[in-house]
């Protein structure tokens, strides 16, 4: 009953820290019998929470065991049905003994359970997957060496911004792996599978600057609205092929001219999407008006919890960038400390009108400060919104000239990018879709 209560406060924290989460590939997870499910692990301890919240099984993570000495954590591993496990970096000499904990885990998987790892091993702030360590392999080897009849889950995690708050998150669970026989495979040779099934589900780059330019690429030749799977994976493909042309002269003149554009944008403080729209003033008036009117909505309530939640997301947004001790971890310090913070003061507040005298109306307390709670954040979302309207109408006035060349060039570059894609896309890809460049190249070739 824990388990699920957690996971369910997980689920529900899950949609209030981010925007938009999509989940895809739940008919791929069995819904019983033995299940190991790996992911990348770009996240800290967020990965697991939303592996859990959303796998649709109960699942039992291995975590390390210096995680459990922290006392909270302690309880929340422990309720979840963590596994302690000691890891080789963690470790400066001596051997490493883990015999009780994969014990354990094999004795979770012959009862039909399920556990989840990472087999990169730590969380990482790369922009491509780490080497993975072949424990996964070797667990699951075990158990089809024991009789046990076991499926692998690659799970692929992606965050469209990694640490920023009301962002939107992609989870992906992929086709099922099945060990056929024991002769098939060696440790290293399903590790290498599981990479390769992990890989079409992630994606991977040699920077985060390639990352950064392979974007404005995608967002150039994409429709205009597509899901964030088919964002995802369009994303992918670039990744993936781009290494491969990427020395070709008009390619590399390509690259030239988006990043001229980025940098060209970055002085004006616009961003791309600022481009995509139509800017014509009415239309931005209009625009204004509508995040106005919201917000103002929102305010009556907002006014309500602003004294409590402003400072605390002050706090959290700029202090979590200062103690986390890694870049990958500082959407878990905020989320973490958020839930933590939060729930604390509601329950402590409510404790106290319920000391006060106000009996069971104290028991209104907490959730009607979450609810003013949520007005403050859709308040300072549509604030925003508001601003960077204001900010860009204003552009549209003071640099109209320069507006309007980059809305050419714009169209100039999308005309590069489908040429380029056209002529460089491999044969034995299908398109995702097609755009009104590529019917109309389609179309005159099949004339």
């Amino acid at each position: 009953m824990i388990y699920h209560l957690i996971r369910e406060l997980v689920r529900l924290s899950a949609h209030i820290f981010y925007r938009h989460i999509e989940v895809v590939g739940l008919e791929n997870i069995p819904r019983e019998g033995a299940t190991i499910f790996f992911g990348n692990h770009p996240n800290s301890l967020l990965d697991p929470a939303l592996i859990t919240a959303f796998g649709e099984r109960k699942l039992h993570f291995m975590a390390k065991d210096s995680l459990f000495s922290k006392p909270l954590l302690n309880i929340l591993l422990a309720n979840m049905g963590a596994v302690p496990i000691k890891r080789r970096q963690d470790q400066a000499q001596g051997e490493l003994k883990n015999e009780s904990a994969f014990e354990a885990l094999y004795q979770l998987l012959r009862r039909g359970g399920a556990m989840g790892i990472f087999p990169e091993g730590i969380s990482h702030n790369q922009a491509h997957l780490a080497e993975l360590k072949t424990g996964a392999a070797r667990i699951a080897l075990e158990m089809k060496r024991q009789g046990v009849e076991i499926k692998l889950i690659p799970c692929g995690l992606t965050y469209l911004t990694r640490d920023r708050f009301r962002s939107s998150v992609l989870i992906q669970f992929g086709e099922p792996i099945s060990i056929i026989n024991n002769e098939e495979h060696n440790a290293r040779s399903l590790t290498d599978l599981m990479e390769r099934h992990l890989r079409a589900l992630t994606i991977n780059a040699e920077s985060w600057a390639e990352i950064t330019l392979l974007d404005t690429v995608r967002r150039l030749y994409q429709p205009s609205k597509i899901t964030i799977e088919e964002r995802v994976e369009l994303a992918r493909r670039f990744t993936t092929h781009y290494p491969t042309i990427k020395h070709h002269p008009e390619v590399v003149q390509l690259a030239t001219h988006v990043q001229a554009y980025q940098d060209h944008l970055f002085l004006l403080g616009l961003r791309d999407r600022d481009m995509s729209v139509n800017l014509k003033a009415s239309k931005l008036f209009f625009r204004s008006l509508r995040h106005l009117t919201l917000s103002l909505i929102w305010l009556p309530l907002a006014l309500l919890g602003s004294p409590l939640h402003f400072p605390i997301a002050y706090i959290l947004g700029h202090g979590s960038r200062v103690i986390a001790p890694r870049k990958d971890v500082i959407a878990t310090t905020k989320f973490i400390a958020g839930f933590l913070l939060l729930n604390g003061l509601y329950l402590a507040i409510g404790l106290l009108v319920w000391y006060a005298g106000w009996g069971l109306w104290s028991a209104l307390v907490p959730p009607l400060l979450a609810l003013s709670g949520f007005a403050c954040l859709k308040l300072a979302e549509r604030g925003r919104a508001l601003l960077k309207t204001l900010w860009v109408w204003s552009k549209c006035i003071t640099a109209r000239r320069t507006i309007i060349e980059l809305r050419a060039e714009r169209r100039a570059l999308r005309d590069e990018i489908h040429q380029a894609v056209n002529r460089y896309i491999p044969a034995d890809i299908e398109r995702l879709f097609y755009t009104e460049t590529t019917q109309t190249e389609h179309q005159q070739n099949a004339d």
